[in-house]
């Protein structure tokens, strides 16, 4: 969707010096502009982190009135609290890294924990995938209204429940004890899911590729896991519902195995090259939501009305 008022800023090249330094040369002037920049913190997360940090700069310094960073899947998001010793809360450096770099405002979608906001002393806009993810369910799903919505963890029950309401169906949870981080024990099914259709809604498919139980870790991760447990409960299909699609490590090869109808992640991170090799992959286009942000960002318009629907 192209908004003729807007800047958008095209002729941008980005290389790398023979000591691996990131260069960017903007090749147009931006000068009392309105800048928005799109980078998803995907793919080789740093070097992409680095050239966004440098292009805002750069924008800047080059007189831009407003710098508007727009990161659809936030970098370092899952790294948001101090979880052990010495940890580093990581999702506040970067916050501070985008500040220092100059951006007036910031843009995502589905923080993996909306308290980053508060890691911002700029104007930030969590915008959410759920009546895209609404709007997938009642087109898709045929026996919708006899479904359970099931969270993963209980950190996601928020997320779940909301969902739920608006579908007016049960929500339901899936307990993990962990013997020690990144390590499942034992998985307990909260919730009823006999002959229903089951729903996992998640936030990101990252750590399903690389967090498994003991006794199944060369076939499935925990999702896959679950969804076995589901079924064994009496479900009739299970489905995965998951903002960023990450996928990282075996994840391809286990959804492949797995017993779900279909993954269905949204395009917050290109999905093309993970589809080819997995037919079970379905996406969400979600960028007539960011458009919809940006046009009403720079026309002074509130973007709430996104949080509840899907613009046309």
């Amino acid at each position: 969707m192209i908004f003729p008022e807007l800047i958008y800023i095209q002729k941008v090249v980005a290389k790398k010096f023979s000591n691996q330094e990131t260069c960017v040369e903007i090749g147009e002037s931006v000068h009392g502009e309105d800048v928005y920049i799109v980078q998803s913190g995907c793919g080789e997360m740093n070097d992409n982190l680095m050239e966004l940090l440098i292009v805002i700069n750069a924008c800047k310094i080059a007189s831009a009135s407003w710098v508007t960073a727009a990161s659809p899947c936030f970098p370092y998001a899952q790294q948001d609290k101090k979880d052990k010793s010495r940890a580093p809360i990581s999702a506040k450096l970067v916050a501070n890294m985008l500040s220092v770099a100059g951006a007036d405002h910031i843009m995502t979608m589905d923080l993996h924990a909306s308290q980053i906001q508060g890691f911002f002393d700029i104007p930030v806009d969590n915008l959410y995938a759920e009546p895209a993810v609404l709007k997938w369910i009642r087109e898709n799903i045929s026996e919708w209204r006899n479904c359970t919505i099931f969270s993963p963890d209980a950190g996601g029950a928020k997320r779940v429940t909301s969902i739920a309401d608006r579908l007016n169906v049960d929500f339901a949870l899936i307990h993990k004890e962990r013997k020690k981080a990144k390590e499942v024990d034992r998985m307990v099914l909260v919730g009823d899911v006999k002959d229903r259709v089951a729903i996992f809604v998640d936030d990101m498919a990252d750590t399903y590729g690389t967090i498994c139980l003991d006794d199944m870790a060369d076939t499935y991760g925990t999702i896959c896991y679950a969804a076995d447990k589901l079924l064994s409960a009496g479900a009739t299909r299970v489905y995965a519902i998951l903002t960023h699609g990450i996928f990282s490590g075996s994840a391809i090869s286990r959804i492949n195995n797995a017993c779900f109808e279909a993954i269905v992640v949204t395009n917050t991170i290109p999905q093309e090259d993970k589809m080819k090799p997995c037919s079970k992959i379905q996406v969400i286009n979600i960028s007539m939501i960011l458009a919809a942000a940006i046009r009403r960002t720079y026309n002074g318009e509130s973007v709430s009305y996104l949080f509840s629907h899907v613009p046309l």
